[in-house]
């Protein structure tokens, strides 16, 4: 079998190689603002091929299949260059055909809409099919999910996938033959004939189901419209037993069982006949399994005191539950598996920088693993591993521009907030060595604010850390992951916490002697970029430049982006009312501002429009303060577009050093 490297070769390459330090502005930009080399990796079901997903040109992509034992050499079968479309996953269905997700924006008369489609596509790029049902002119309404896929493996056929499907209602009027169904069902699909059968009718309420490792939907969720439109609050879920199609209760009413009432599948096992999913217990989120026999018999599997317990581990073409994660100082993996975690320990210890062991895929008899690993200096290294032979074998690095570059290192920190209470984060400083004191910094607040930093590669904290700043994230309250208490009444309601939590971070470099007050900056992305410029309102003194990349710069005007969707009430509920609307948005407090100010955001952004930017700067300009504006035509929420991201790393590395150093 031949690779595309020696293990060997690249262990002595990441612990002794090494190239210097980009020397530039310019050159770091190019090299940390590239997208990531490999986006998705599959294996096919033998083990013998990889596919995977690559950037192609600046915004598009490729897909390459490489046979691991042919050549090995990666050969590209389809590529998208549609701007407003991006190639998301393939995955294996047989060695020769595999199924890829697609992610689109369109433009409607009142806001940006995504959609998904499906395709089937050969191993060697011929016979490409749509697999999402197509609308005719007679539908009432946007087909905007195209399907996902349920099932890769159903038991008694080897070319039969589940997927789920929209059915969308039609006119009428001159036909007897228009769709009367709307909602979402499921289909089993040949993805080589394109036969298909109906498997679940369509429900208007459902959002969504699970099936079990034998391609059963076993669970469906639903979330009914209210008479407005709108989502309701909270997803009622129901189960099957494993010998009828009945719908049973798997949600219990409040007050009844908490473990139910608070119960989110995620999985299915079939032989042990349970569900997998999450409750809370004594406000940390636990995995529970519950019995699908009729019994609804509830188990604790995994739970923590003091951070949640938030990710299934699942491998494989059936999506086996093998453990479960939780992010302390670093994530950790439990698996339930011991073979498995005897195996992960091995290969974390055997590996350069015990860095984490991601298994991403695996062969259908779970003999060839597919991994990942990467650490705070390593965006990444996949490989196979043959369990029959004890064999590990490298395929390619995640970041083929960073490959075998000297990174910052990131270490755990917690440091005080006003009231005392201790805030956990992470630091990063520069690489090299010299003077540790009095350093330019950055403050850099997550997004979310339902999310947390973790221990790993940072795209974004390397090309500061490269550029000669110290790097504080924290996980302020008002993060998720630590337990309902520490999430509060979220980032928004409690703005004034979460944003005294980070302006806390930045006395807190200039105390310990990190930081150089007066080149002292913030900057975010999102709810991050929100807290950059909120940090204004609350101490216009502490930072000298505020860098905020799709921020949220109005929070009346966030609950009216939503208005024209169906989520509208979560939104609404999540912003609240009160006075902390008005005291909380930036754009209406920009005459508290005294550091000079830049933005960018994208003019697809979905989950912040751009409309928040371009009042932001309105706001700023004509309160007479300084600000700069850079729009992004045709990009989303998340800039993915090597070029604009590199431009961006220029322009915040000059803003920052007219501003800090100037």
């Amino acid at each position: 079998m031949q690779y595309l490297g020696g293990i060997v070769a690249i262990a002595a390459a990441l612990l002794l190689a090494g190239t210097a330090r980009a020397e530039t502005a310019e050159e770091a930009a190019r090299i940390f603002g590239a997208r990531q080399s490999v986006e998705h990796i599959s294996l096919s079901p033998s083990g013998s091929k990889i596919a995977y997903i690559a950037p192609h040109q600046d915004s598009g992509e490729i897909l390459y299949i490489v046979d691991l034992e042919g050549d090995a050499v990666p050969r590209p079968i389809a590529r998208n260059t549609e701007p407003r479309l991006d190639l998301l996953n393939c995955k294996w269905v047989t060695d020769d055909r595999l199924v890829c997700r697609f992610y689109g924006i369109g433009q409607s008369s009142n806001a940006l809409l995504g959609y998904t489609r499906m395709i089937a596509i050969g191993a060697d790029g011929s016979d490409l099919d749509l697999l999402s049902r197509s609308t005719t002119w007679r539908a009432l309404g946007p087909m905007q999910h195209g399907g996902t896929v349920l099932a890769l493996d159903i038991e008694g056929s080897d070319s039969k996938i589940l997927m789920t499907r929209q059915w969308v209602e039609e006119t009428t009027i001159g036909t007897r033959l228009a769709n009367k169904d709307s909602g979402l069902g499921a289909e089993e699909v040949d993805i080589n004939t394109l036969a298909r059968r109906r498997v679940e009718p369509p429900d208007d309420g459902a959002v969504g189901y699970i099936a079990d490792e034998n391609g059963r939907v076993r669970i469906k969720a639903r979330r009914p419209l209210d008479s407005f439109g709108r989502l309701s609050q909270d997803a009622i879920y129901y189960y099957r037993t494993r010998d009828s199609d009945r719908w049973e209760r798997l949600s219990s009413p409040e007050g009844e069982d908490k473990i139910l009432a608070e119960f989110h599948p995620a999985a299915v096992d079939t032989a042990k006949d349970v569900a997998y999913g999450f409750s809370e217990v004594d406000g940390y989120d636990a995995i529970f399994s519950v019995a699908l026999d009729g019994s609804l018999a509830s188990q604790k599997v995994l739970g923590r005191d003091d951070v949640d317990v938030d990710s299934l581990i699942r491998i494989g073409r059936k999506n086996r539950v093998v453990g479960a994660s939780y992010a302390t100082e670093k994530r950790e993996v439990v698996y339930f598996d011991p073979e498995l975690a005897a195996l992960a320990e091995s290969l974390s210890a055997a590996l350069p920088g015990k860095p984490l062991i991601d298994i991403v895929d695996s062969s259908a008899d779970e003999s060839k693993l597919l991994l990942i690993a990467s650490s705070d200096v390593d965006p990444g290294m996949s490989y196979v591993l043959d369990r029959h032979k004890g064999e590990l074998n490298p395929i390619l690095p995640m970041r083929e521009e960073l490959h075998q570059r000297p990174m910052a290192t990131m270490s755990h920190i917690q440091f005080p907030a006003a009231d005392g209470t201790m805030i956990p984060g992470y630091l990063t400083m520069p690489v090299g060595g010299g003077d540790k004191r009095n350093l330019p910094a950055v403050v850099l607040p997550h997004g979310g604010p339902g999310a947390r930093d973790e221990w790993g590669f940072d795209w974004i904290v390397q090309f500061f850390a490269a550029r000669g700043y110290a790097v504080l994230q924290p996980n302020f309250r008002g993060s998720a992951g630590y337990g309902a208490a520490w999430f509060g009444r979220n980032g928004f309601q409690a703005w004034r916490t979460a944003v005294g939590d980070v302006n806390d971070a930045g006395r807190w470099l200039i105390a310990e002697g990190i930081a150089d007050p007066d080149r002292l900056a913030i900057a975010g992305w999102s709810y991050g970029g929100y807290a950059a410029l909120q940090s204004q309102v609350l101490d216009p003194q502490l930072y000298q430049a505020v860098v905020a990349i799709a921020p949220v710069t109005d929070l009346d005007e966030l609950r009216a982006e939503a208005r024209h969707f169906t989520n509208y009430s979560l939104v609404d509920n999540f912003i609240g009312d009160g006075p902390h609307v008005e005291a909380g948005s930036p754009a209406r407090n920009a005459e508290s501002f005294n550091a000079p100010v830049l933005l960018f955001h994208g003019t697809l952004d979905q989950n912040v429009g751009v409309r928040q930017s371009r009042q932001m700067k309105d706001r700023l300009e004509k309160a007479g303060k300084s600000v700069q504006y850079t729009e992004f035509e045709d990009l989303d929420h998340y800039l993915d577009s090597s070029s604009a991201r590199q431009r961006m790393l220029r322009e915040i590395d000059a803003f920052l050093t007219a501003a800090l150093d100037g």
